[in-house]
C-alpha cells in the first residue's frame, strides 16, 4: 500500500463510479416503463425495481472491493446472488489523484460505515413515470427527454431524484457522493443525462458550483409530500421570503449549495440516516451544517437507530439563527436523541 491512495480515497473513488452505475440503472428502469412498485408502509413510502437493483449494485460492488466495511442500505432485500452486470469495478481517477486529509489517512475498513439510499425521491420518480406513460412516451431516449412534449412540465419531478452514498467514521459523516440521474433533462433529446458530486471533510466538495442566496433573503426548502402542522409551524417561524416544497433530502441539500435555498427545514420524523449522511458530508465540506431541529449533530455509527427522529435543519450559513427560530412547541414534540 505504500505510496498508493489511502483507503478513504479509494472508497470514495469507488463510490463515485458505483453511484454513476446506479444512476444509469435508475434511468433504464424509467425508460422501460416497468417500475415494479410496491408499498412499504403506505402510499408515500414506495419501493421500485430501480430502488432494488440500484441498492444491489451499490452494496455488492462496494462490499466486493471493501469486504470489511459496514454497509447499511435503505431497502430490506433478501440475500441473493447479484447479477454480474450490476457490479461496478471502476474508480474515479480524479479522486484517486487527490491527497487524503491527514486525519483520515490511516483509516481501516472495519472503522467505516457506508449509508446507502439507492433512490432518494422515489415518490417523485414514480409520479414522473406515470406522467410519461399517460402521454404514451414511456420509451424515452436513454440520453435525453423530449422536452417539447406537453408532459415536460411535470418532468421537473426528476430533479428530485438522487442516489446517495455516505461514509461515516467515528459516528460522523466524513464523505459523501450524490448522483442526479436526470440532470440536464431540460436540454432535450440527445443530452447526456446525469451528474455526480462528492465531498470530503478537510478536502472540499466537487462537481458543482457553490453559490449562496443573497444575505437579505430567507428561502426555505421543505418537504413536498410529508408535511404536517409541526412542519408548517416551524417553516412559518423562520419568517421566510419564499418557501420551496420539493422531494428528496439529497435534492434539498443541492438547493442549499447551489444558492436556491437558505435553509432546509423538516420538523418531523421520517427522514433516515441514509437520507442525510452523504448530503451532510458534502454540505459540511463547504462550511454548511446539518443537525436535528434542536441543533444537535446526528450520529452515523453502525448501531444507531435509522430514524432521524428529531427532524432535520440544514443551512449553508447562519445555522444558529434558524435554530433560534424553532418554536418551543416543535422542540417539545421532537425530542432529541
Amino acid at each position: 500500500m505504500s505510496g498508493g491512495p489511502a483507503l478513504l480515497m479509494r472508497l470514495v473513488a469507488s463510490a463515485y463510479s458505483v453511484a454513476e452505475k446506479a444512476g444509469a440503472i435508475v434511468r433504464k428502469v424509467l425508460h422501460s416503463g416497468e417500475l415494479g412498485i410496491v408499498e412499504k408502509t403506505g402510499a408515500n413510502d414506495l419501493q421500485t425495481l430501480a430502488d432494488r437493483l440500484a441498492q444491489q449494485s451499490i452494496c455488492a460492488s462496494l462490499s466486493r472491493r471493501f469486504p470489511k466495511i459496514t454497509i447499511i442500505g435503505e431497502e430490506e432485500l433478501q440475500a441473493e446472488d447479484v447479477r454480474e452486470d450490476l457490479i461496478e469495478t471502476g474508480q474515479a481517477e480524479e479522486i484517486l489523484q487527490k491527497p487524503c486529509p491527514a486525519e483520515y489517512s490511516g483509516l481501516r475498513e472495519e472503522e467505516l460505515v457506508v449509508w446507502v439510499d439507492p433512490l432518494d425521491g422515489t415518490k417523485e420518480y414514480t409520479e414522473a413515470s406515470m406522467c410519461l406513460q399517460q402521454h404514451t412516451v414511456a420509451k424515452i431516449p436513454h440520453k435525453g427527454l423530449d422536452t417539447s412534449q406537453p408532459h415536460s412540465t411535470a418532468l421537473w419531478l426528476l430533479d428530485n431524484v438522487t442516489v446517495l452514498i455516505g461514509i461515516a467514521y467515528g459516528g460522523k459523516a466524513i464523505a459523501g457522493v450524490i448522483n442526479q440521474p436526470f440532470y440536464n433533462y431540460q436540454l432535450g433529446e440527445g443530452a447526456n443525462l446525469g451528474r455526480t458530486m462528492w465531498g470530503m471533510l478537510g478536502l472540499g466538495a466537487f462537481g458543482f458550483q457553490l453559490q449562496e442566496v443573497p444575505g437579505d433573503r430567507r428561502i426555505i426548502t421543505t418537504t413536498r409530500s410529508h408535511s404536517n402542522k409541526l412542519v408548517i409551524d416551524c417553516v412559518d417561524a423562520m419568517e421566510p421570503h419564499e418557501v420551496i416544497r420539493v422531494g428528496g433530502a439529497g435534492n434539498k441539500i443541492i438547493q442549499l449549495v447551489e444558492g436556491k435555498a437558505s435553509a432546509y427545514v423538516f420538523a418531523s420524523i421520517g427522514c433516515k440516516k441514509w437520507d442525510t449522511c452523504a448530503p451532510e458530508a458534502i454540505l459540511h465540506a463547504v462550511g454548511g451544517k446539518l443537525t436535528d431541529i434542536h441543533g444537535n449533530a446526528y450520529c452515523y455509527d453502525a448501531n444507531v437507530k435509522h430514524m432521524n427522529s428529531a427532524g432535520v435543519l440544514a443551512t449553508l450559513r447562519n445555522h444558529e439563527y434558524y435554530v433560534s427560530r424553532v418554536p418551543q412547541s416543535v422542540l417539545q414534540a421532537l425530542k432529541s436523541d
